[in-house]
């Protein structure tokens, strides 16, 4: 029997107020000394009571509005119930039956390039836990982290291929840092993996009526491997007639497999109730204010540099990958008209140069380069001509394989025409003039 793989995901992303979800300690946590950015509420000591954060509740609405989200008319917190050190209160303030936005989605690829859209059941608010550190037999916590606001991204469960949720994850990230809710580094933990997997017999309509959920993967290299590593084990698992249950895994990335931790709630376990101490949330009104400060995110972006400069696509996704590059690119497009240069030269300089997010110093004195090597370049086709005729008569070999359908030959033509020119001529010219005399 054949099986397909059904996946979806969670996306946990820390976001950068400068305070906390429910209280003024500081959000800016990291590598700060244990236990210091805290107060009676992030303690959950009795009688400290919870407010919320309205920058926090803003970025999570950027965030639903950026993945084609609805906007709620009412939204509420809840108390997750469960008990763990690393959660003082013994619940988490979430949101579980009234989120902040719903049914969204975003398009995403496959290694094989087909798009597929991923429908996106939920984006809402909550608060984050404690760290646990495991050190010489004893585990130590730390509350620095504990209360920091968390907005959590919850798919359908649409994904059918590993490489859907790299691509998925990625171009989340991306939008993050465009909208500038979150630096989102994996290595920090300031945004974290979760995925639901399981299998079905081909063609099977019907969702399996299990999944094993892969918890707190912090790179989109472990997750791929993870995931192909569980429907690999499943698949074996169920060929040999074992029943799958509900539970949650870990990836071990030094024996590349996965392993039980415990096994998996469901809701009901959690006994979410309304949480009282905080008043319910109607930000619809909100929507259209938020919509209109959300900046020009990456995939629109890039469409638009195809559209109006006539890049090529591949190299337009590279030039999105940061909103400070794709602004440092339009600049350099500015400068490379004073200078006769062409948008297609800039983005391929820049992309083969491999001008990540350096400067925007660098960029700009790449299009300084990019012109000083143009000068001098030889632009007239009556000279080119006699050049590139003088090449195919000293080249009757290259010119034979060539009309015998190797088009690799002609790659070994213009560079006779370059070396003779030491370079200095307009590739695009040699190229058309060689393939309309070799026609002939």
């Amino acid at each position: 029997m054949k099986y397909e793989p059904v996946i979806g995901l969670e996306v946990h992303v820390e976001l950068n107020t400068k305070s906390k979800m429910f209280c003024r300690c500081s959000a800016d946590y990291f590598g700060k000394q244990p236990n210091t950015h805290t107060c009676p509420v992030c303690l959950g000591l009795p009688g400290a009571l919870p407010f919320t954060n309205k920058e926090a509740i803003k970025k999570c609405l950027q965030i639903g509005l950026a993945l084609n989200c609805k906007v709620v008319d009412l939204s509420r917190f809840e108390r997750k119930i469960y008990f763990y050190p690393d959660l003082p209160k013994g619940y988490q303030i979430s949101q579980y039956r009234w989120p902040l936005c719903v049914e969204g989605w975003l398009e995403v690829e496959d290694k094989d390039g087909k798009v597929s859209k991923i429908k996106i059941n939920r984006v809402h608010q909550e608060e984050d836990t404690g760290k646990l550190s495991h050190i010489g037999g004893v585990t130590l916590i730390d509350y620095n982290r504990s209360t920091v606001p968390l907005v959590e991204i919850v798919t359908e469960p649409d994904f059918t291929d590993p490489s859907q949720v790299k691509d998925y994850a990625k171009k989340l990230q991306q939008i993050f840092r465009y909208l500038g809710v979150s630096s989102a580094d994996m290595e920090r933990g300031d945004m974290r993996l979760e995925a639901n997997v399981s299998v079905r017999p081909a063609g099977q309509k019907e969702l399996p009526n299990y999944r094993v959920e892969l918890k707190n993967i912090n790179s989109f290299r472990f997750m791929t491997a993870a995931i192909e590593y569980e429907i690999k084990r499943q698949i074996e698992a169920l060929e040999k007639g074992e029943k799958l249950t509900q539970e949650t895994r870990g990836w071990n990335e030094a024996k590349r497999d996965t392993y039980l931790q415990r096994s998996k709630e469901e809701a009901h376990d959690y006994r979410y109730f309304p949480e009282p101490d905080i008043s319910e949330l109607r930000v619809k009104s909100d929507e259209l204010r938020i919509k209109e400060e959300i900046v020009e995110l990456p995939n629109r972006k890039a469409k638009r540099f195809v559209a109006d400069y006539g890049i090529s696509r591949q190299n337009a996704q590279v030039l999105v990958d940061s909103k400070e590059l794709a602004g440092y690119f339009e600049e350099a497009i500015k400068l490379g008209r004073e200078k006769q240069l062409k948008p297609q030269e800039i983005a391929n300089y820049i992309v083969n140069q491999k001008i990540k997010l350096a400067s925007k110093d660098q960029v700009l004195r790449a299009v300084e380069d990019l012109a000083g090597k143009r000068v001098g370049i030889l632009e007239d086709e009556v000279k080119i001509e006699k050049i590139v005729a003088e090449v195919i008569f000293e080249n009757p070999n290259s010119v034979e394989d060539y009309q015998k359908g190797k088009l690799n030959a002609l790659q070994a033509l213009i560079g006779g025409v370059m070396r003779k020119t030491q370079g200095k001529v307009n590739v695009e010219k040699v190229r058309r003039i060689l393939e309309s005399k070799l026609q002939n």
